[in-house]
Parts: structure tokens; sequence; C-alpha cells
């Protein structure tokens, strides 16, 4: 039987699900995008996936006063921030494009990031009010939206560079024109969450751990670790697929293609993880995740035909998700409700601050690590090693602590 708590719950995953899926397919575009037009405007091709790195630093620099913010007026009030930034990181790109100016482009992606972070959230939002039972399965569902986003993306972006036949930047100016449209229809979509402002505290409130203690317990430490490596090194790949795509041969469509495709295996599998995690524990599905990402860079490493993009962005989608929604049930179970503003906030710094490094390292090793793409693309999947062996590594010193001691 469903709890009137549940029922709030699960009328919030309705909503997040909804944004996550129309919403959310603004990131699938700007990241198909993004590298090629830098590619296109900037004086050297190492900085080419520049503009993704500042959308990733954008959201991590945006976690750390957006989680408060929530924590103080609501996740609505978080939420508006987020598409508030996306319409205006937007419209700040389509003019750089218009006036081929790279560094403008920087500015508008950095804002990108305000949105991006606030998407962070969603996962912890329809978490907030679901009971222990459902919590992983609601984090899931919401994950699941990026399904149509998958879809709704890419193939937008496909079909705006086709039927804009310009060969410069200017190619990709009616995708930000409707990244525009998508972030003014979650304006009105975040009307309908039920998300109330929570108590102001007083003198009674439980004030809970400082951020140095959350982080010295082992679960949280591990949780966040895994979160860390698991969205970097997914980053890291997915930022440089397009160029790499595009660099052997194969057209624009044939990136969003694939593009497509790691979309859709990073969320498709959502509708039964959460599952899993009630079933097998969040450990051994955190674990398969990290293996799994571990296959995509083998994969990546075989060949550089089509069938071999498609194959290693698939796994690297399926490995994202196993890991990332296994971190964050982690650590969503392992603070208390006066302890979600900082640690969240701590964590989403800490995982977009590994992101932005991805994202950075991302460019300079595809385009400056040899002299043909080919070469490029072996180093950014080499790069995954040593920080799947510290994710690992740490997930088994977890796992051979004491319960006690893992609380």
């Amino acid at each position: 039987m469903t709890s009137p708590t549940d029922t709030r719950a699960k009328r919030n995953v309705m909503v997040l699900v909804l944004a996550q899926a129309f919403l959310g397919s603004q990131m699938s575009m700007v990241f198909v995008v993004g590298g090629l037009a830098g590619q296109q405007m900037a004086l050297n091709v190492c900085l080419a996936t520049l503009p993704i790195s500042m959308i990733v630093f954008g959201s991590m620099t945006t976690a750390p006063w957006l989680s408060p913010l929530m924590q103080r007026f609501g996740r609505r009030a978080g939420f508006w921030a987020g598409t508030c930034g996306g319409f205006i990181g937007a419209g700040i790109c389509a003019y750089a494009l218009s006036i081929s100016n790279f560094w403008v482009f920087l500015v508008g992606s950095y804002l990108t990031g305000v949105y991006m972070s606030s998407q962070g959230f969603f996962r912890f939002a329809a978490a907030d009010s679901a009971s222990e039972a459902f919590r992983p399965k609601a984090i899931s569902y919401v994950m699941a939206g990026g399904l149509l986003s998958a879809i709704i993306g890419p193939q937008l972006v496909a079909y705006l560079t086709t039927t804009n036949p310009d060969a410069t930047e200017m190619r990709f100016f009616p995708v930000y024109t409707a990244i525009m449209v998508l972030n003014m229809m979650g304006m009105v979509l975040f009307a309908f969450l039920d998300s109330p402002t929570p108590a102001k505290p007083t003198q009674d409130t439980p004030r809970g751990r400082s951020v140095k203690e959350l982080l010295k317990t082992p679960r949280i430490m591990v949780a966040v670790i895994c979160g860390m490596v698991s969205y970097a090194l997914m980053n890291l790949v997915m930022t440089s697929t397009p160029l790499a795509v595009v660099g052997c041969g194969f057209a624009v469509a044939d990136a969003s293609n694939v593009v497509t495709a790691h979309v859709l295996a990073m969320f498709v599998p959502s509708f039964f993880t959460g599952h899993l995690i009630v079933r097998f524990g969040v450990e051994r599905i955190l674990g398969l995740g990290l293996v799994i990402l571990a296959a995509a860079g083998a994969v990546a490493l075989s060949g550089v035909a089509l069938p071999h993009f498609f194959g290693a962005l698939v796994l690297l989608g399926l490995g994202w998700n196993f890991g990332f929604i296994g971190a964050t049930t982690m650590l969503a179970g392992a603070h208390a409700p006066e302890e979600r503003g900082r640690m969240q906030g701590v964590n989403d710094l800490l995982v977009f601050g590994g992101v932005t490094v991805a994202s950075l390292s991302s460019g300079g090793l595809m385009n400056c690590s040899g002299g043909v793409p080919q070469e490029g693309w072996a180093a950014v999947n080499l790069a995954m090693v040593p920080f799947l062996v510290l994710a690992g590594g740490a997930l088994i010193w977890l796992l051979m602590q004491p319960k006690a001691q893992t609380a």
C-alpha cells in the first residue's frame, strides 16, 4: 500500500521525469555541438572542448550556492534558477555564433552550467519525500526520464544541422535557439512540483555533522569517490566522441546517432536499476558499473569503425548508469535530512570538479596526443585506467570494513 509520503513522492517523480526528458535534452545537444563549434572558432584546436569544460565548470561552481538555496527556499526556486541560467546561456551562445566569437561562446557555456547543476539535483529531489523502500526506485525513475532526452536532443541536432547547409559555426545557431525554447518549457513545468519550502531552523533544530565529519564517514567518502569517477570518465570519453567520429571521416549525423545510442544506454537501464539495487545491494551494482566502464574503454581501443564507437559508447552509458545511480543511492542513505543541503552541495562540487578536469583533459588528449584522431582517441580511453583502479579499490576497501564503521 502506498503511504501518504510516497503519494507526494510519486507526483514529484512524474514532474521530474518530464523535466529530465524534455528540459534535460539540452545537455545532449550542447555536448554534441559544443566541441564542434569550439573547434571551428578556437584559434588553437587543443581548446576545442573548452566550451564543454566551461559548462561543467559552471555546474561545479553553482552547486555550492544552489544546494543551500534549495535548502532555504525549496527545490522549485533552485530549478527555476537553473532554467533561467540555461535560457540566458543559450541566448549568449547563439549570439556568439552569430559574431564568431569564441570567448563570448565560453561565457554562454558557463551559464549553461547553471542549468546542468540544477538538473543534477533532480535525483535528490526525487528522494526527498520518498520512503526508504521507494527511494532507489524514485531516483532510478527520474534518471529514466533521460530516455526521451536521448532521442529528442541528438535527433534535434541532426535535423537542425542537416537542414541548415551552412558549413561555418552558424549551422549550430538553430540548436541554441531550440535550447532557449526548452528552458521556457521548464519554467512552466516546475510550477507543478509539490516541494514545499523547508521549515526555518530553530535553536532546537539538529545541526548535523560538519562537512569534514561527513566526508570522513567511510560510506559517504566511497560514494563521493565512485560518483566522481563514474561521471568524470563518462564525460571524458563522451566529450571527445563527436570529435573522434567526425575526425575518423564520419558525418555530424553519425556523431549524433552515436551520442543518441550512448544517452539511451545511460537512461534505459534506469527502469530497473533501482529494483536491482533493492534486490542485490548498492555495492554490487556500483561495482558492476565500474567493470562495465572498463569494458567500454577496451572496446574503444579495439578499433575506430562505427560499430566500435557505438559499442564503446553504449557500454559507457550503461556503466555510468549503474555507477552513478549506485553512488547517489549510497550517498542519499548515508546522511540525515538536516545535513542534506551541505552534503549534496559538496558532493556535486566534488563530482563536477572531477568532471571539469575530465572535460578539460578530453580536448587536449584528443587533439594534441598524436598526429591523427585515432591516436588521440586511444589516449582518451587509456586515461580511464588509473581512476577505475581508484574507485574499485575504494569500494573493495569499504566492503572490507566492519559494518559498524561504515554507517
